[in-house]
């Protein structure tokens, strides 16, 4: 098949799961080709097999000190670029359209009548899951951003829905040793001054942080990296913990090796307050709503989580693809869900 397939820009959460479902599709033979939106990502130098791919602008939103700033987001929208992009777009020769949460591959199906798969975490707020602050407007915004004719939604827990797990790359495993003293910062929303003023106060743990900085960076118990996903992988792989924003991707990474988790949610956002609410109902994870030094030590004596030991996801999605029974996403969910220790999802 031809496919076109779209990856949001914004957190490198997208670009990291969608990386596994493309290298198994174009192992199976299929032309696969990208397209990336919002902002570009700082991942992407990493990761040339994802290629032929093009960058568009898209929608993205703006923060600023761990916020969504909407006013700022609607100044910056180009909506007459947007539109130029998806009527532009040659989709003449298309069999199908993969959207991970990306908006101008989700119109381009819908304007030329193809086929679309929806893959990420975003598409699980389609079920019955926990949801925190369930306002109209941007639960209507979350579910229509990127909408998608076969969604696949991706979460820690089934919660008796047709949904996935998370898509763990088979590159993220627990290293034999643990440093316990040793913790994965991941604050991209928050600002850097502040970071530094919490963690340089908790003197007993040494933290790994991963910024937008061009060179590492010691500073006592401060310990700054770039942005970097294999870096990242060998820091996780012996860390004790992660605190990070209440993002996707990497508490799933976490969850998937039995990390114990610190979330900060991004504020005004949805997705990342349910995911908070769910790390907490699920006994999973801890949160805290501003950065705090009580928080982080609290935490810090807390144990670690049982490993969650989640399946290959994104293969067992690229093998359901190609069979092209797409109608049969909750068969998918069973299967799934049944190599894990969860339990499979209930009927519906």
């Amino acid at each position: 098949m031809r496919i076109l397939f779209g990856i949001q820009g914004t957190g490198n959460g997208h670009i990291v799961r969608s990386r596994e479902v493309v290298r198994h599709l174009k192992s199976k033979g299929h032309d696969v080709r990208i397209i990336f939106s919002g902002r570009k990502p700082v991942l992407l130098k990493e990761f040339t097999d994802l290629e032929p791919s093009r960058y568009l602008q898209g929608l993205t939103f703006s923060t600023c000190e761990g916020r969504i700033r909407y006013f700022k987001s609607v100044i910056h929208l180009n909506i007459f670029r947007l539109y130029r992009d998806i009527y532009s777009f040659d989709a003449s020769d298309l069999d199908l359209v993969i959207t991970d949460y990306e908006p101008i591959s989700a119109r381009i199906a819908s304007r030329r009548h193809l086929p679309s798969i929806g893959i990420g975490h975003q598409y699980a707020f389609c079920y019955r899951i926990p949801v925190a602050g369930d306002n109209f407007f941007t639960k209507w915004m979350l579910l229509h951003f990127a909408p998608a004719q076969y969604p696949l939604g991706l979460h820690w827990h089934h919660f008796s829905q047709p949904i996935l797990p998370p898509i763990v790359p088979r590159s993220a495993k627990r290293s034999k040793a643990p440093k316990m003293e040793k913790i994965l910062v991941y604050l991209p929303f928050e600002s850097l001054p502040e970071i530094r003023a919490l963690f340089r106060a908790v003197k007993t743990h040494h933290f790994f942080i991963y910024t937008t900085i061009e060179h590492a960076e010691d500073d006592g118990n401060l310990h700054l990296r770039p942005i970097s996903r294999s870096s990242l992988l060998l820091d996780l792989a012996d860390c004790s913990g992660v605190i990070s924003n209440a993002g996707f991707e990497l508490a799933g990474e976490a969850l998937h090796l039995g990390i114990k988790i610190l979330a900060k949610p991004l504020s005004g956002q949805l997705e990342q307050a349910s995911n908070a609410m769910a790390l907490s109902a699920l006994g999973w994870g801890s949160v805290m709503k501003d950065l705090e030094q009580k928080a982080v030590e609290e935490w810090l004596g807390k144990p670690q989580n049982e490993p969650a030991g989640y399946p290959d996801t994104a293969k067992m999605i690229a093998d359901w693809i190609e069979d092209g029974n797409w109608e049969d996403i909750e068969g998918l969910s069973q299967k799934a869900w049944s190599k894990t220790r969860f339990g499979t999802p209930l009927s519906l």
